[in-house]
């Protein structure tokens, strides 16, 4: 693979010759971060200088080599001050890499989904909803999730914000104002997200949510919507997985119970709280990467709708 100048206005971009090459070693250096020895570049043409790590989404980290172990402990139910502790650094490094490894996770998951399933359609899928809070069981947040049934693989999600309900409801109505339901507009993002990578005739499997099949048949008016009533939790604070023989949406309730095992934020009794929707959106991006990747078979042969 040839190297090239990554400065846009280099005059050898204007040469389609794939013969041509203005690109000659230039020396090295030695990283600190990592302990690697980098090769440098000089462009003939523009005489700029470059190394083979300045294309790199981590360029000019310091701490590059806490990203790896950092992603795999914010995805095995450890805080991030915790994480700070055990890899030496700031709380701050830590808050500054979590969001590079989000914003990293969700290209990452861009593609892999467009690499497996733009070909080989979805023949059915299973969604519903999971419920958390940010600073306080007073202001709630929905999880709209969509897995792969046969895979086990999460498609996408969507968090909104959404009313208190229950015996907290006037309290949070006394003590935040009312709060604006924005649950159907969480629903019909993820409907459009997976409207590419989904057969028009899929079977779609949820509870009985009054509210799902206007979202789901306004993008896929073909589909055939199964939906299955609620049962109860098999153990006590674990709600996700039901008192069943056979659990018709076993998959969606078992990934909701990694969900739950895997962030702190998500236990069902922790100190540890989603401060803001963000947070919580980088979270579950850089879980379902590694779920997706790692936790989960590697192989997809996927059955066309």
């Amino acid at each position: 693979m040839k190297t090239k100048c990554p400065r846009i206005n280099c005059p050898a971009a204007t040469f389609t010759s794939p013969n041509l090459s203005f690109i000659v070693c230039y020396g090295s250096f030695y990283r600190k971060s990592d302990s690697r020895r980098i090769k440098r570049f000089v462009c003939q043409l523009c005489r700029n200088t470059f190394s083979s790590a300045t294309t790199q989404s981590c360029y000019g980290q310091k701490k590059r080599r806490i990203n790896e172990p950092l992603k795999k402990l914010l995805c095995s139910g450890v805080s991030q001050r915790r994480a700070a502790k055990i890899l030496r650094v700031n709380p701050k490094t830590v808050v500054r890499h979590f969001r590079f490894l989000a914003h990293q996770a969700r290209l990452q998951h861009e593609a892999w989904i467009i690499k497996n399933y733009s070909e080989k359609l979805l023949s059915a899928v299973q969604f519903d909803d999971l419920e958390t809070s940010e600073h306080s069981k007073c202001k709630p947040l929905s999880v709209a999730l969509a897995v792969d049934p046969i895979h086990r693989k999460i498609l996408n999600f969507q968090v909104a914000q959404m009313p208190a309900k229950g015996h907290l409801s006037k309290r949070a109505l006394k003590k935040y104002g009312y709060r604006k339901d924005q649950r159907a507009s969480a629903w019909e993002r993820m409907m459009q997200a997976l409207t590419p990578v989904v057969a028009v005739n899929a079977v779609w499997s949820s509870d009985e949510n009054p509210h799902y099949p206007g979202h789901l048949f306004r993008h896929f008016p073909q589909a055939t919507h199964l939906a299955f009533k609620g049962a109860r939790g098999c153990v006590t604070g674990q709600g996700e997985l039901k008192k069943l023989n056979h659990d018709p949406l076993f998959i969606l309730n078992h990934t909701c119970a990694m969900l739950r095992a895997n962030l702190n934020r998500l236990f069902r009794k922790t100190w540890c709280t989603t401060k803001n929707q963000q947070g919580l959106i980088d979270h579950l991006s850089l879980f379902v990467s590694y779920f997706n990747q790692s936790l989960t078979p590697k192989n997809l042969v996927q059955s066309t709708g």
